[in-house]
């Protein structure tokens, strides 16, 4: 069987976590801060969304990032380096890969992420309560509030509110964490 394009994972998974809220395509768009055109599109399966209008949606319906990108999966699952469904920012040499979503009753979502020098991942606040851990693998990284955030160095790990704005700014070429993002 071959696996779905991103893009239709995320268009299937937008049509059903837009009808799970019971909002309209107006709603949503409003509530993200996005054109109700580009959310047609991407319900529709076109267009390569950013990072940040993925969040901006994840938010207005109150729903964890994961659920965009996780299709049904088999009980053992092993993502090589390189791989899995990825999103890249638009301001910063940054990607995201999710690696596991939580079943419904936990509320926890693991990241692979690769940043390069240059401007960092600045984000907005995700939904209230939302924490991130972050363990840095390799490279050094300024992570955490933006207003302070850390420098983190291979081996290093911090834990932060994410429903404030937030940094993720490689120091070094070829930089590599595991984020995990933990729903209050």
């Amino acid at each position: 069987m071959q696996p779905q394009a991103p893009q239709e994972v995320i268009a299937a998974a937008l049509r059903r976590e837009r009808h799970r809220s019971g909002l309209s395509l107006t709603e949503v768009a409003r509530r993200a801060g996005i054109a109700k055109s580009t959310l047609s599109q991407l319900e529709s399966g076109a267009g390569n969304p950013s990072i940040e209008t993925l969040w901006a949606i994840c938010v207005a319906l109150d729903a964890p990032f994961s659920r965009l990108l996780d299709p049904p999966r088999p009980r053992t699952e092993v993502i090589r380096a390189g791989e899995g469904p990825t999103v890249a920012a638009v301001r910063a040499d940054y990607q995201a890969t999710l690696l596991a979503a939580c079943p419904p009753s936990a509320r926890r979502d693991v990241y692979r992420i690769t940043a390069e020098p240059g401007p960092g991942r600045l984000s907005d606040p995700h939904m209230p309560g939302v924490v991130e851990h972050v363990v840095l693998s390799a490279g050094r990284a300024l992570v955490g509030i933006a207003e302070s955030p850390t420098e983190l160095a291979p081996g290093d790990y911090i834990r932060y509110p994410a429903d404030v704005p937030h940094l993720f700014q490689a120091l070094e070429g070829g930089t590599h964490a595991v984020l995990l993002n933990e729903y209050g």
